[in-house]
C-alpha cells in the first residue's frame, strides 16, 4: 500500500557506471581479441574511472531536482561496481547540497547470475557452450537458465519482493542502484511488458550505464517518467 503521499512514490532506477568488465568487452567485440587478468568473480568487477565520473555527475544531477524528487533512501546491488557507483553519487549530491541519504545493501539487486557464463564474453560462449548458446537464442533469455545461473524471470521474482518493501516503506522517493537486469526486471514487473514488448527493448534501447528509469507508483497504477536517461552525461 502506498503510504508516501496521495500522489505516489517515485522509484529510480539506475545502472552502475561503466565497469572493467564492460570495457574490457566492448574491447573484445571490436578487436575479437578476449579480456585477460578479470576477476575471477562478477561481484567484485570494479568501476573505471570513466565509471567513476558518471557516478559523480549522476550525483550532480540528482542535487539539481527539487527536494521532493530528490532520493530519500537508496537500496544498492552488494556488487562492489553498483556499491561504488551508490557512494560516488551520493557523495556528489551531498557535495552539492543535497541530503545524506541511507543506503540498504540488498542482495536481491546483484546482477544476474550467469553460472558457467560468469564474464565470458559472447563470442567465448558461442564458441566453449554451442550446444547452449543454441539453446539459449531457442528460448530466449526470458526463460533460459545458464548452466548453473538464472533466467531473467528469476530476476524478476527478486525484483517483486524487492517492490512490496519498498511499497511497505514511507518514503516518496527510492533510487534502486544495480545493473542492466535488474532495471529490464523492473520494466517487466512494474509496467506488465510481455515477452516480445521485453525483446524489443533489449534489442533496440539496452540500459546504458548510470543512465536513470523512473517511474511514478500508485500501488496499482504505475507509469514510466523515463527511460535511459543520461541527461547528467552530455
Amino acid at each position: 500500500m502506498i503510504t508516501a503521499d496521495a500522489d505516489g512514490r517515485e522509484i529510480i532506477a539506475v545502472r552502475h557506471g561503466q565497469s572493467e568488465a564492460n570495457a574490457a568487452f566492448g574491447l573484445a567485440d571490436r578487436t575479437g581479441v578476449e579480456p585477460v587478468g578479470m576477476p575471477d568473480r562478477d561481484a567484485d568487477v570494479l568501476l573505471t574511472e570513466t565509471g567513476r565520473g558518471q557516478s559523480a555527475a549522476l550525483g550532480r544531477w540528482l542535487g539539481t531536482l527539487p527536494p521532493s524528487r530528490q532520493p530519500q533512501l537508496v537500496y544498492c546491488s552488494v556488487f562492489r561496481r553498483a556499491q561504488q557507483t551508490a557512494e560516488l553519487a551520493l557523495a556528489a549530491l551531498a557535495e552539492s547540497g543535497g541530503p545524506a541519504v541511507p543506503t540498504v545493501p540488498d542482495e536481491r539487486l546483484r546482477d544476474r547470475d550467469m553460472g558457467q557464463f560468469e564474464l565470458l564474453t559472447a563470442a567465448a560462449i558461442r564458441r566453449r557452450f554451442p550446444a547452449e548458446s543454441a539453446r539459449r537464442d531457442r528460448l530466449g533469455d526470458l526463460y533460459y537458465r545458464p548452466p548453473g545461473g538464472e533466467s531473467l524471470a528469476d530476476v524478476a521474482f527478486r525484483m517483486r519482493a524487492v517492490l512490496t518493501d519498498i511499497r511497505r516503506r514511507p518514503e516518496r522517493c527510492v533510487l534502486l542502484v544495480g545493473h542492466d537486469a535488474v532495471v529490464l526486471m523492473l520494466r517487466y514487473v512494474l509496467e506488465g511488458l510481455d515477452e516480445r514488448e521485453l525483446r524489443t527493448v533489449i534489442r533496440d534501447n539496452p540500459v546504458r550505464n548510470t543512465s536513470v528509469t523512473r517511474w511514478r507508483d500508485k500501488g496499482d497504477e504505475c507509469r514510466l517518467v523515463d527511460y535511459n536517461l543520461c541527461d547528467h552525461l552530455r
